[in-house]
C-alpha cells in the first residue's frame, strides 16, 4: 500500500474511532450518570478503548505470538462491541430526536429533568445488554468455526466427463491475531474429507508476514485433491508483503494464478482454472484470460464479486470469490450491498456465467459471525440441457 494511501487510511480511520468513542461515552456514561467522578471515571475508560482500538491491531504484529493473541482478542472484540452498540444507539436517537423537533415545533418545554435521566439511563440499559447478547451469540457462532456448504451448479451442455466435478472453496481465512495453526489444521482435515478434485482459495488468506505466519499456514502443503490447490490474491496480501506470501504458497504446493491461467484435463476433458489478482491492486482479467479457448469450461478464481463483469465478458463459467465475508456481523451486509454486486450464495450472472460468494471460512476482526456462519463451501457441477 502506498505511503500516502495509509496516512489517509489512518487518518479516517482515527478520526472516526475518536469520533464514535465520543459519542459512545456521551450515551453510555454522560447521559444517564450524574456523578462527576463517574463521568471522569467514564471519560478515561471510553479514552483507553479508543486507543485500544487505534493501536491493538498494530501492536500485535510486533510483539511475540501469545501476547499478540491476547492484544487481538482485546481490540478486535472492542470492535465487534462497538460495531454492535453504535446501531443500537443511533436507532434509539431516530426515535428520540424527532420526539424533541416534534415538542419545539409545538412550543412545548424541555422535558422534566428527571424523566430524561430515566430516559437516558433506560436507554443505555437497554442497548448495552442487547449488544451485550448479541456479541455472545456472535463470538460463539465465530468459535464454532466454518460448516460445509453443499453447492450444486447446474452449467448447461457441461461436458459429460465434468459433470459431477468437485470444488472445494475456502476463502477469507485471515490467518493472523486470532486463528493459528490449529485452525489451519482443523480446516485441512475437513477439507481432504470432502472429495475434491481441486480446491480452491480466494484470498485473503492470511494478515501478517510470512516470518510471523509461516509456521500457521504450513499446514495447506497437506491439502488433498485430485488436481491440486489454487489461489488468487486479496487485499490483505497485499498488507502483508504479497510477493512474499505467492513464493511461501509455490513451496507449499500450491498454484498461485496471478492474471493467468491454467489448463487441466479431467477424465479426458478439458477446462481451465483463471486466476485474477485483487480488484484493487493489479486485476487484469484480459491478461489471465489471453490464448485461451473460451469454448472449454472455464473456473476464475477473483476475490470480489466485482470482478464477475470481466469474467462474464470473457466467457467464463463459474467465478468464485469471497470478499464479503457475506456481512459477517449483521446489519453490515445491508452495507455491503452498497459497494458489491453479490453478497453471498451461488447466482447467475449472465446467460453463461454463474458466481458463487463464499461467506468466509475465518473471520476478520471481531472473533464474531452474526447471523452469518463461516463456510468451506463443496460446490459439485451439474451438466444440465
Amino acid at each position: 500500500m502506498a505511503w500516502w494511501r495509509m496516512v489517509l487510511f489512518l487518518g479516517v480511520f482515527g478520526g472516526l474511532a475518536a469520533g464514535l468513542h465520543v459519542y459512545l461515552y456521551r450515551r453510555l456514561v454522560r447521559d444517564p450518570l450524574r456523578s462527576a467522578r463517574a463521568r471522569r471515571v467514564g471519560r478515561w475508560v471510553f479514552t483507553g478503548l479508543g486507543l485500544l482500538l487505534l493501536t491493538g491491531v498494530a501492536i500485535n504484529r510486533f510483539v511475540p505470538r501469545h501476547l499478540g493473541e491476547v492484544i487481538g482478542y482485546a481490540a478486535f472484540g472492542w470492535m465487534g462491541l462497538v460495531t454492535l452498540l453504535v446501531p443500537l444507539l443511533w436507532a434509539v436517537d431516530m426515535v428520540r430526536i424527532p420526539l424533541a423537533v416534534r415538542r419545539r415545533a409545538r412550543g412545548e418545554g424541555p422535558v422534566d429533568p428527571t424523566r430524561r435521566l430515566a430516559i437516558a439511563r433506560g436507554a443505555a440499559a437497554l442497548t448495552t445488554l442487547t449488544a451485550g447478547g448479541a456479541a455472545a451469540v456472535a463470538v460463539d457462532t465465530a468459535l464454532a468455526g466454518p460448516r460445509v456448504e453443499h453447492v450444486t451448479v447446474p452449467i448447461a451442455g457441461l461436458d459429460p466427463a465434468l459433470d459431477g466435478l468437485v470444488v472445494v472453496q475456502l476463502s477469507d481465512i485471515h490467518v493472523g491475531p486470532t486463528l493459528g495453526r490449529p485452525f489451519v489444521e482443523g480446516l485441512v482435515r475437513m477439507v481432504n474429507g470432502l472429495g475434491a478434485d481441486l480446491v480452491a482459495i480466494t484470498g485473503d488468506l492470511v494478515d501478517g508476514t510470512v516470518g510471523r505466519l509461516g509456521d500457521h499456514t504450513a499446514p495447506l502443503a497437506h491439502l488433498r485433491s485430485t488436481h491440486g490447490t489454487f489461489f488468487c490474491t486479496g487485499n490483505h496480501e497485499y498488507y502483508s508483503g504479497v510477493d512474499a506470501w505467492c513464493a511461501e504458497l509455490q513451496r507449499l504446493g500450491v498454484t498461485v494464478l496471478r492474471n493467468r491461467h491454467v489448463g487441466l484435463t479431467h477424465k479426458g476433458a478439458a477446462l481451465d482454472v483463471v486466476g485474477v489478482d485483487d480488484w484493487r491492486a493489479d486485476h487484469d482479467m484480459a491478461r489471465a484470460c489471453q490464448g485461451r479457448d473460451a469454448a472449454r469450461f472455464g473456473l476464475c478464481l477473483a476475490h470480489q464479486p466485482k470482478s464477475v463483469a470481466a469474467a462474464a465478458a470473457h466467457g467464463l463459467d463459474l467465478m468464485l470469490c469471497g470478499h464479503t465475508h457475506g456481512g459477517q456481523i449483521w446489519p453490515a451486509n445491508l452495507v455491503v450491498r452498497l459497494v458489491q454486486p453479490y453478497v453471498k450464495g451461488l447466482h447467475r450472472h449472465s446467460e453463461r456465467t454463474w458466481i458463487y460468494v463464499n461467506r468466509g471460512t475465518g473471520y476478520w476482526g471481531p472473533p464474531m459471525r452474526l447471523r452469518v456462519p463461516a463456510e468451506i463451501t463443496r460446490l459439485v457441477l451439474r451438466r444440465v440441457g
